[in-house]
């Protein structure tokens, strides 16, 4: 049975793209734009992974985290951000706050296919 990842982001194309390439790479993939509709599709799936914009308009991407691991069903789910941030300091903020690792964009297919297997120990 294939890995169930969660990708969050605002951009219609940034999630179209994620999924071509996590699909392509065996992985079954449910798209939310917004962190609510995320937090809701949790709680009503077994997901492996979450691969989340940390920027999402109007939107709290600490708390996005907070309510996840504050669930024990949950709270060991790896959290994975997408950011155009490059500062230090704010990696290392995400790091504190519960996020496993960070992806930058522009997105690299390979890079993020690499980063997902590393979590999830899929040597697919």
């Amino acid at each position: 049975m294939a890995h169930v990842i969660l990708t969050l982001d605002a951009s219609p194309g940034v999630r179209q793209m994620v999924s071509f390439t996590l699909t392509g790479a065996g992985y079954d993939v449910i798209e939310a734009e917004r962190y609510k509709d995320a937090l809701d599709i949790i709680s009503g799936n077994k997901i492996d992974l979450v691969l989340a914009d940390l920027n999402l308009p109007n939107e709290n991407a600490s708390e996005f985290i907070k309510k996840i691991q504050e669930h024990p069903q949950h709270k060991f789910i790896p959290i994975i951000v997408l950011t155009t941030e490059s500062h230090t300091t704010q990696k290392q903020r995400l790091l504190y706050s519960g996020t496993v690792d960070w992806i930058e964009k522009p997105l690299k297919p390979d890079r993020l296919v690499s980063i997902i297997k590393k979590y999830l120990n899929n040597s697919r």
